[in-house]
């Protein structure tokens, strides 16, 4: 079987070569074939230079595909589309791969027992970490795309990180691509569309297989440990909730499209975010504020959305 890498880039030409340096620097057996897709997402910087040095490099190897349409989700899709590979390995451009992941994430994936598999994403500091912040909470965790579930390997029961996942490309055939209303944009930090792809197929019965030996390790500096990235990443990640569960089942009380129980939400947020007094547990709680913001604001967006195309169709 042939194992193909897709790493997804737009303007980090520099994070780029360290990645795909570790990336050609992969212990595998001679048996197994492999190739590196690199899908340049319209950037603006040396990214096409950066990647041609290596296609340069390490002829048959890298392949480079061009994704003009903006967005984390098409450029992922094109590269799942353009793969010959039986198995998909996904990382991401600022991350750097250790010698032997492709083999450890892989290996499970070549008979019909697991689609997918999800390895550990260990922390590069770069910098201290703040007293605000709970390396320990998954508040902490899914902003920095750290994950880790310990040594010991085993089922695993959620969708892998997007950094160090795995799948049969049979299960795209079989489900579908990345949504791409989800996804990183340049001017966006919405998210979730590798956690949806994996839980439609948790929902069709599908398993995914934890392999902590394939380890990833995400840089993490103080230009990224900021307060004011932690919020927009919550806020977006609130959106994000809205466009894959929608508005609770059952909900008849809403205004302007927003469920009342969202509001009541905000205000004992609000409430137990002033009161707090820890530093940590206060900016805990002022992230669930900003995860119900985003809430309300989707839920705004898509009851406009929907009545401006009403409107359109009476007028038609």
């Amino acid at each position: 079987m042939k194992i193909t890498v897709i790493l997804c880039t737009y303007n980090r030409c520099r994070n780029l070569a360290k990645a795909l340096d570790s990336l050609a620097g992969q212990v595998v057996p001679e048996s197994t074939e492999w190739e590196g897709i690199v899908v340049d997402n319209n950037s603006s910087d040396q990214t096409r230079e950066v990647i041609a040095d290596f296609v340069r490099e390490y002829p048959g190897r890298f392949r480079y595909l061009f994704e003009s349409q903006q967005g984390h989700s098409h450029a992922r899709n094109a590269g799942v589309r353009e793969a010959t590979g039986d198995v998909l390995a996904f990382m991401d451009d600022d991350t750097t791969v250790a010698p032997t992941w492709l083999q450890h994430l892989t290996a499970s994936l070549h008979n019909g027992e697991w689609a997918g598999a999800g390895g550990r994403i260990l922390p590069e500091w770069t910098c201290s970490c703040p007293r605000w912040l709970r390396l320990d909470s998954r508040q902490a965790s899914a902003p920095l795309a750290l994950f880790d579930l310990g040594p010991k390997d085993g089922e695993l029961k959620e969708s892998p990180f997007g950094a160090n996942m795995a799948f049969r490309k049979a299960m795209f055939a079989r489900y579908g691509g990345f949504r791409t209303d989800l996804g990183r944009q340049p001017d966006s930090l919405m998210s979730s569309e590798e956690s949806e792809f994996g839980a439609r197929l948790l929902a069709g019965g599908e398993r995914f297989r934890y392999e902590p030996s394939a380890v990833v390790y995400h840089p993490v500096s103080e230009t990224r440990v900021q307060k004011e990235y932690f919020l927009k990443w919550w806020f977006h990640k609130g959106r994000s909730h809205i466009r894959i569960s929608g508005i609770s089942l059952g909900t008849k009380w809403c205004f302007g499209g927003v469920p009342l129980y969202s509001f009541r939400r905000l205000a004992r947020w609000t409430v137990t975010w002033l009161l707090a007094v820890e530093e940590s547990r206060r900016f805990s709680c002022k992230l669930n504020v900003w995860v119900q913001l985003g809430e309300i604001c989707e839920c705004y967006h898509q009851y406009v959305s929907a009545k401006t195309t009403k409107k359109k169709g009476y007028n038609a």
